[in-house]
């Protein structure tokens, strides 16, 4: 989920109630807050437990923080204090810049883990952090730590997520981490995708999962095509993610404001593409 700010750079919490319960109303059936889509990099400490409050408030279905950063000791103090939020889960990131072993990385997510009794899904995402989990030591974290039970896959690396799967069984969910990559991910035993298109795309992207898990490929990929637009959209290297998102809420008369610094704000050939790619999908709605 996007982080509503204000004017001035500060939380828009009215607003980030608005567009949490949006995503419940348009096909999620969990939020995460606070994550890369959520600039969460950019955000305090106080301000992460304050959001994370407001939106587990606002809605009924899970809520998993993004309480992980570069920092263990900072991560296992902050996750504890999510864990009294009302959060449901934890979003546990790979710890990005000073690229660990995979021991280091094991110690890492093993000790947030230990923070808190929630479950935590782990977050590979070797593009933001400059490492990739490898699956041995996903396989690791989940036999060690009862509590981890899912992974957020966005590497990319769909071999190594299908043994992952295979593996840890039923008893473990998958979930791709990239929107062009839910079909080949469901094909190997993954329940959904943690999405960014799913801001303007949820009811496409619900009903595409609904269909991959009925058997129902023929409509599947009607609707994969159909989203395939959007994943393009949602993250370039002129408009990297979340500025897209934030775009395309603006286009459905959502206020979320700008992104804060380093992403800065959008521009008019942005809002031109966002009005296109929405208008575009919500004319192809049954």
């Amino acid at each position: 989920m996007v982080t509503p700010f204000n004017g001035d750079g500060t939380i828009n919490f009215d607003v980030a109630r608005d567009v949490a319960r949006f995503l419940v109303n348009n096909g999620s059936d969990g939020i995460v807050v606070a994550g890369s889509t959520g600039e969460g990099g950019s955000l305090s400490d106080d301000e992460k437990l304050d959001l994370f409050a407001c939106i587990a408030e606002a809605v009924s279905i899970p809520v998993l923080a993004g309480s992980t950063s570069g920092d263990t000791a900072r991560s296992i103090s902050l996750t504890a204090a999510a864990s009294a939020t009302g959060i449901q889960g934890i979003l546990a990131t790979t710890p990005a810049y000073s690229r660990p072993s995979q021991s280091g990385i094991a110690a890492h997510i093993g000790a947030v883990a230990e923070a808190t009794k929630l479950p935590v899904m782990v977050y590979d995402i070797p593009s933001r952090t400059g490492r990739k989990i490898a699956a041995a030591t996903t396989i690791g974290l989940a036999r060690q730590h009862a509590n981890v039970v899912a992974l957020k896959d966005a590497s990319g690396d769909i071999p190594s997520a299908a043994h992952v799967k295979a593996t840890l069984g039923s008893g473990f969910d998958l979930y791709s981490g990239d929107d062009a990559l839910v079909l080949p991910f469901m094909s190997i035993g993954a329940v959904g995708v943690v999405s960014v298109a799913s801001h303007w795309a949820g009811p496409e992207f619900a009903a595409m999962i609904q269909a991959s898990l009925l058997g129902n490929l023929s409509r599947a990929l009607e609707l994969n095509e159909r989203l395939a637009a959007s994943c393009t959209f949602e993250g370039t290297e002129t408009y990297p993610n979340p500025l897209p998102s934030k775009a395309a809420m603006a286009v459905l008369g959502l206020a979320v404001g700008s992104c804060r610094l380093p992403l800065g704000p959008g521009d008019s050939e942005l809002m031109q593409q966002a009005t296109t790619i929405v208008n575009s999908l919500l004319g192809q709605r049954d």
